[in-house]
């Protein structure tokens, strides 16, 4: 992939971030725009680095799946995503914004008319950065719904079919796994269910508030009752959702909203483990979506199915405090995942390791090496970012990586 990066966009997002754009990041920039360079091929001095050393330490790779890697483009080579007018009209600028960043994290903002086939390219040239048997769970992403199962393009921020998420995995098996969408409220969900986990997929990704779907109610069991015959994970962004916006009910990402799955015997991964906004408790009284997911970790019915993903958990407008207490909770590293949110790792300004060894998170002597690693590999970037994740003696064990035990079962 090209280094450059066209002086037209660069101007563009120059303008936009000066505002909104990264505001939703809880960033806000005094210098000038810093953006993803998109270099390939990783310094011979930085392979060699102790730190990246380290980082492996006792890690399998072939164990190593990361759960939380979305797919991006236009839909302009066949893939048919599609792109909704709040990511792709100047009406909406934040989230127009948001999108631009978004590509360029990706490295797929310099070919017209072929954005879908870079981005993908852009991936696996990450991927075949790292070791043999290393790979990443490719999400589609679901259109909204509403209550009687209506698809709703217009009100949907993006879409992304399972079929070409399908369709990357089978091209490319030695280093995707794919990841479906589906609304339960749909007519047929069930089956198409079925469909879904006997084309490969090794889980299903919702994210309720921008899909329109509500954890909580009945219309899921017949699709709760497959995930959980089939041993097949639900991925449940919870907490608050600043980047795709669908319906206006922020309450259906409540952790709390996942208690039924629970009970239908669905094995459940919680994104971000829920490190963002603020939820309804039981007792009516607001609190951190964070603490709620621990609440119901602590659950009995929660027990052998419950994790969470430590996707986005380094990024700037998450608490310090969140990953201290995910460092020191070493019974929960069992219930714990990796996942990247790629390519949000390639948006410069969301991650700051200077910030993460300031709060005393990171050792300092590795943040010029992290620094430069994301500008060549921002997937290894964040794998190494989070394994050398330390408090007070604290860190991450390698469990937490070793991901593919949750998702392969369910093929096994």
């Amino acid at each position: 992939m090209s280094a450059a990066f066209n002086p037209n966009r660069r101007r563009l997002l120059g303008l936009l971030a000066g505002g909104a754009a990264l505001s939703a990041a809880g960033w806000s920039a005094a210098g000038p725009l810093l953006v993803n360079p998109c270099r390939a091929a990783i310094p011979v001095a930085l392979i060699d680095s102790p730190w990246l050393k380290q980082a492996w330490a006792g890690i399998d790779p072939a164990e190593v799946w990361d759960c939380h890697v979305h797919l991006a483009g236009l839909g302009d080579g066949g893939s048919g995503i599609e792109v909704g007018p709040q990511l792709s009209s100047w009406l909406h600028p934040l989230h127009y914004a948001q999108r631009l960043f978004y590509m360029n994290a990706g490295c797929a903002h310099e070919a017209p008319g072929k954005v879908d086939q870079a981005y993908v390219a852009r991936l696996l040239n990450l991927c075949d950065a790292m070791p043999a048997g290393f790979k990443v769970m490719l999400f589609a992403f679901e259109r909204f719904h509403d209550g009687k199962g209506d698809a709703h393009p217009e009100h949907s921020a993006f879409y992304v079919p399972n079929a070409w998420a399908a369709k990357l995995a089978r091209d490319f098996p030695t280093r995707f796994e794919w990841v479906a969408s589906l609304h339960p409220y749909r007519p047929g969900a069930a089956d198409d269910l079925k469909a879904a986990i006997a084309n490969g997929a090794r889980a299903v990704k919702w994210l309720p508030a921008a899909m329109g779907m509500d954890p909580a109610a009945a219309q899921c069991d017949p699709f709760y009752r497959v995930l959980a015959e089939t041993g097949t994970p639900l991925i449940v962004h919870c907490g608050e959702e600043k980047a795709v916006k669908g319906s206006d009910t922020q309450a259906y990402g409540s952790p709390l909203r996942l208690r039924r799955a629970l009970d239908a015997g669905v094995k459940v991964v919680v994104a971000h483990c829920a490190s963002l906004g603020k939820d309804l408790d039981d007792d009516g009284k607001i609190r951190p979506s964070f603490d709620l997911f621990l609440k119901l970790l602590a659950e009995p019915r929660a027990r052998e199915l419950l994790h969470g993903d430590i996707s986005a958990i380094t990024q700037r407008n998450r608490s310090p405090a969140i990953i201290r207490t995910l460092l020191e909770r070493s019974d929960l590293h069992p219930r714990l995942l990796h996942g990247s949110d790629y390519p949000l790792p390639g948006i410069v300004p969301l991650t700051s390791p200077a910030a993460l060894a300031r709060a005393g998170l990171l050792p300092k002597a590795a943040v010029a090496d992290l620094d430069l690693l994301r500008q060549h590999n921002p997937l290894l970037f964040d794998f190494a970012l989070k394994r050398l994740l330390c408090w007070q003696g604290h860190s991450f064990s390698p469990a937490v990586f070793q991901t593919r035990r949750l998702f392969a079962a369910s093929h096994a």
